[in-house]
């Protein structure tokens, strides 16, 4: 396939570890009080039969649920409905430590409903609901990330960089420029339409089934899930997806987009992800509308709506072609759909 000015671009540069689509290198993401040196090694060189056994016991004890709660500390955030404060759980830590430990031991844990709150919008009038758990839901959902993380992380595919350890915002700019700059200028701007909430709930406990046996994991997981709403007065269940806002909520969202980053890179297919927003980088036209299809095709069968489902642009990467538009500047866009020139456009892209 030829670049944009008739000549074969030269080879994208190769970036250390894997290339896309591949599983990223193994990261020391994994907690020590959980992920002892032992499993740490079984971890990199792969568990018999490709799933995981009894790991509830490294969720329930005190010092799990201690580095946990420092970590919900550390991100602060407002109370659920029960109204406690993180300063007023802290207050008698050792005791509600002791009795949340016990409930996961002996599976009397239940999570509370999650409040609903809305946040505005980037870009548009309407506003976004956020999900808020609880503090003790939120260190329960904080330890039981930090149990299935490492697991899930071993095999995601590289070209994901949203809610990830070590990987960010600036890390999947730093792709999109490289691809721009060798010839990649056909771009799919893809985004799914409300992609947490539209998740479908026994395809998702699926997947995380298909690397987890413990039951008692999955039970815990299947909870969050079914976890009801409290809006003002009204409390409901969703029947479809998982809550924004919750702390297990990105790496179950990764989980579930997965097989596509998989897909796409078998096929041959440049695509950047950052959470629901992903862009796929190709060398002609032709191409970009065929990995449009794959895309569509892939979403469709997976239960999920995109939100721009016949679109594909050709970026200079020199000018951008994008045009200053109220509202187009999102966060996200900034770090997804204009990659490649926003270095050029916007002297400090907001990207943490």
């Amino acid at each position: 396939m030829s670049g944009t000015d008739g000549q074969q671009p030269e080879a994208v540069p190769a970036r250390p570890g894997k290339r896309a689509g591949e599983a990223g290198p193994a990261r020391p993401t994994a907690e020590p009080p959980i992920w002892t040196a032992r499993m740490l090694a079984t971890l990199e060189k792969g568990v018999t039969g490709g799933k995981w056994y009894s790991l509830i016991d490294k969720l329930y004890p005190q010092t799990t649920l201690r580095a946990a709660f420092k970590a919900v500390a550390a991100n602060r955030g407002a109370a659920g409905v029960d109204h406690v404060s993180i300063e007023h759980y802290a207050e008698t830590l050792d005791a509600n430590l002791a009795r949340l430990s016990e409930a996961l031991r002996t599976g009397t844990y239940r999570p509370q409903a999650i409040r609903r709150h809305y946040i505005p919008k980037p870009g548009s009038q309407e506003k976004r609901p956020l999900g808020i758990p609880t503090i003790q839901d939120r260190v329960v959902q904080t330890a039981l990330r930090m149990v299935l993380e490492p697991i899930f992380e071993r095999d995601f595919a590289r070209q994901s960089y949203g809610f990830r350890p070590n990987l960010g915002c600036k890390d999947a700019l730093r792709r999109v420029d490289e691809l721009l700059k060798t010839g990649y200028v056909h771009v799919v701007d893809a985004d799914l339409k409300s992609y947490f909430d539209t998740i479908p709930k026994d395809r998702l406990l699926a997947l995380v089934a298909g690397k987890v046996a413990d039951r008692r994991i999955l039970a815990l997981v299947q909870s969050f899930l079914e976890q009801s709403v409290l809006e003002d007065a009204r409390e409901w269940v969703p029947e479809q997806g998982t809550p924004q806002g919750a702390v297990v909520s990105p790496l179950l969202s990764n989980i579930y987009l997965d097989p596509l980053d998989h897909l796409m890179a078998e096929q041959g297919y440049e695509m950047v992800r950052y959470a629901d927003d992903f862009v796929v980088l190709c060398r002609s036209p032709e191409d970009a509308a065929a990995a449009l299809t794959v895309v569509k095709d892939w979403t469709a069968s997976a239960g999920l709506t995109l939100q721009r489902a016949n679109r594909f642009r050709r970026i200079d990467p020199l000018r951008g072609s994008i045009r200053s538009r109220p509202g187009w500047w999102t966060h996200k866009r900034m770090a997804l759909t204009s990659l490649g020139i926003t270095s050029r456009r916007v002297r400090n892209p907001p990207c943490q």
